[in-house]
């Protein structure tokens, strides 16, 4: 299990890679601004409900709930910032 900080650094570094994403995808698709936007917009949402996931797990207090729960959230890093590149993908088609 990683620690919260480098936890934390994950989440920050695969939203900063979705923004700048997002700003090379406006500066070459100046008509779909909104559309990138709100998706920048959704970035910025998942990365605040996971810090909180982060900063709360479910049991502090029962070491293989909490490993568990870091597991879970790590899989569940992945796979939002992954969902939300791929509508990027979709914009830009």
């Amino acid at each position: 299990m990683a620690n919260l900080r480098s936890i934390k650094k994950e989440i920050d570094y695969r939203l900063e890679e979705l923004v700048f994403d997002c700003d090379m995808a406006i500066y070459f698709h100046p008509s779909k601004e909104k559309e990138i936007f709100d998706l920048m917009e959704k970035g910025v949402e998942l990365r605040n409900q996971l810090f909180v996931k982060v900063n709360n797990p479910a049991e502090p207090k029962n070491a293989k709930l909490v490993r568990k729960h870091y597991v879970a959230l790590n899989n569940e890093i992945v796979d939002s910032f992954d969902r939300l590149f791929q509508e990027l993908s979709a914009l830009n088609k």
